[in-house]
């Protein structure tokens, strides 16, 4: 029976694998839960719900905590709310900045099972974990509803589970090093015995995956930058806005709390509109380089840093994905595993023929690869207020992705062409340097 590498650390309770990770995830979710319930017992007590009781403050934090693990909540509007009949909406924009904190703190609780695990056996720790997890969603779905808010006991039960799980297995695998110390099944092993053309298909293709994460994660940080840059110049419009609002200071806080949950949105909403696809903020609007059309906007600070006006340069935005296809080209003439082209040069003797199509269908896989994760990057980010008009808010997934695919395809067949150059200058350096050093 093999250990992890890291053995388990002493101080931690002797019990079952399945009662440990009931314990742990337990743990993360009334955690989870206090971020939510702390700021909106400071909002309360500070008359900002003078028509709330705390019974009625919990179930508001049950289905904040809902939300910000991804579950739509179905809100029923009485008449003169925000029209003269009787309405009903799907609130379901989740905040993914405090998506993050669940995220994180079952990380942590994966790491911890991880070291208390032998190989194999983990899933008794996941069981009890996830389960545990589960039914404190369908708990938090049945307590939060009322006659307002109706929340389903399935999505309750599992979408929470996404978050939580994907924290835990990415924190256990982290702990082990390894998936054979994890699962007891040895890839490596079993890639071993395959044919050496499937390893070299296998490489090249695997190689254009990452590259197309390069070009994507290039794209993302780019975006982010973008956005930086957005709200460092509209800093005086966001903060009339907050002196408009007079929450206080508490209302303040909690305000900005809100909108910093909402920057990984605000991230891939910046990385649409780089892109050329643009997002919306409620029916019938649309942002991006190419048209800015916008209704009338909830007072929130951070949407005083929206692109308007004359934007004469707001067309060199659209090179942000080209750049991070060229970064993501040259990444993979680094890796060297266009075995592709090898094969191409080998039945082919025209290199002017083999050299175009394999760089050309490189592109082709890395965008591909790109505008996949920038749609569901988009589709996580997008969502719906369920009033009113903004029933549609965010990039369209598909769009998104076609444009950042295009992009940054362009991109990767610019940097794999060019990278040779780059590459042999960065060659030359060594050589003249020791030339100048000797004379």
């Amino acid at each position: 029976m093999k250990l992890f590498k890291r053995p388990k650390k002493p101080g931690v309770l002797p019990m079952p694998l399945w009662l440990q990770g009931m314990f742990e995830l337990g743990q993360a979710a009334v955690l989870s839960a206090l971020v939510v319930i702390l700021p909106l017992t400071g909002v309360w007590a500070a008359n900002g719900f003078s028509d709330r009781d705390y019974a009625s403050l919990a179930r508001l934090s049950g289905q904040a905590w809902l939300l910000l693990h991804g579950v739509p909540l179905t809100l029923s509007l009485p008449a003169g709310t925000i029209g003269p009949e009787e309405s009903a909406g799907l609130l379901s924009l989740i905040p993914l900045g405090l998506t993050l904190i669940p995220f994180f703190l079952c990380w942590r609780a994966g790491r911890r099972l991880a070291r208390a695990s032998y190989t194999d056996q983990l899933w008794q720790a996941l069981i009890g974990a996830l389960g545990t997890y589960a039914m404190l969603g369908v708990a938090a779905a049945y307590f939060s509803a009322n006659e307002d808010v109706s929340i389903s006991l399935v999505a309750g039960g599992l979408i929470p589970l996404i978050a939580a799980g994907l924290g835990v297995i990415i924190g256990a695998r982290q702990e082990a090093g390894s998936w054979v110390r994890l699962i007891g099944v040895d890839l490596t092993d079993w890639i071993a015995r395959t044919s050496q053309h499937s390893r070299w298909a296998g490489s090249y293709l695997w190689a254009a995956v990452r590259a197309g994460a390069v070009g994507v994660t290039a794209a993302v940080s780019l975006s982010a930058l973008l956005l930086v840059a957005a709200l460092a110049m509209n800093w005086t419009q966001m903060a009339a806005v907050y002196q408009r609002l007079d929450a206080g200071i508490i209302g303040g806080a909690v305000l900005t709390v809100g909108q910093l949950g909402l920057l990984p949105n605000l991230v891939a909403w910046t990385l649409s509109w780089a892109s050329g696809a643009g997002f919306s903020l409620g029916t019938g609007s649309t942002i991006s380089p190419l048209e800015t059309t916008v209704g009338p906007l909830p007072a929130l600070p951070v949407l005083a840093a929206l692109p308007g006006g004359q934007m004469e340069f707001a067309y060199a935005a659209l090179l942000i994905p080209v750049a991070a296809g060229v970064l993501a080209g040259w990444w993979f003439l680094r890796e060297g595993e266009n075995h592709f082209d090898e094969w191409l040069a080998i039945k082919v003797d025209a290199r002017w023929f083999t050299a175009t199509v394999s760089t050309v269908c490189l592109g082709g896989i890395i965008g591909i690869v790109a505008g996949f994760f920038a749609a569901g990057a988009a589709l996580l980010s997008r969502g719906s207020l369920g009033i009113g008009r903004f029933v549609d808010v965010g990039p369209d997934p598909l769009w998104t992705g076609i444009w950042i695919a295009a992009e940054v395809a362009v991109g990767a067949v610019i940097g794999y062409a060019a990278g040779p150059w780059l590459e042999r200058e960065k060659s030359r350096r060594p050589a003249s340097d020791a030339l100048g050093s000797a004379t």
